[in-house]
């Protein structure tokens, strides 16, 4: 028995195929006409639902095989809503299948909340998007074009006008005061 999403003219198309352990679940679902995701449901036995403790991590299967067309990824992301209520995401994310896969999807998910988590057959646990890819070539080079925001990262653009003005900045000369005062890293006896 073949069924679809209920795709849009000009959408892309991408094959499922259902594993003997996710047959009768749902195929992977928009909750509403504008959703970027499917929903991905966990194929966990109905007797053996997983127990996922603060802090720790699981592989949860899908009961699914996907083929996606060349030139496209399918990206799994969290679930905003099991994020919120139990602290419940995706490790990895987005996780990146490639077209060339052809494995079972399986979602790798973390409890990061302070409670214990049952994850049960059927429930919503991630979300698929599937996307466009394009692929760089790399062209190596002596020297980068200058821009202004130059190696800065890591917070460098996210602050207020008031927070960049009062951030003490550091000369030259007490940043090699730094380099020439760091202890170099010692090592002990018998470590490799």
């Amino acid at each position: 028995m073949t069924k679809s999403s209920k795709a849009k003219p000009g959408n892309v198309t991408v094959k499922v195929m259902r594993l003997p352990h996710g047959m009768d679940l749902p195929l992977p679902e928009y909750q509403s006409p504008l959703s970027a995701g499917l929903d991905l449901v966990a194929a966990v036995g109905w007797d053996t639902p997983l127990a996922l403790l603060p802090g720790s991590r699981t592989l949860v299967p899908t009961g699914l095989q996907i083929e996606l067309p060349e030139g496209y990824e399918g990206q799994v992301r969290p679930r905003s809503g099991l994020a919120l209520s139990s602290g419940i995401t995706v490790l990895n994310s987005p996780g990146t299948i490639d077209a060339d896969y052809r494995g079972e999807v399986s979602v790798l998910l973390v409890n990061l909340g302070g409670a214990p988590f049952e994850i049960r057959r059927g429930e919503r646990i991630a979300q698929l998007v599937v996307a466009p890819v394009t692929h760089a070539a790399l062209v190596e080079v002596e020297a980068l074009t200058v821009s202004e925001r130059g190696a800065g990262g890591f917070g460098s653009t996210g602050q207020t006008t008031e927070q960049a003005d009062a951030k003490p900045t550091k000369s030259r000369s007490s940043k090699a005061a730094v380099k020439k005062t760091a202890k170099k890293p010692t090592r002990k006896r018998g470590s490799k």
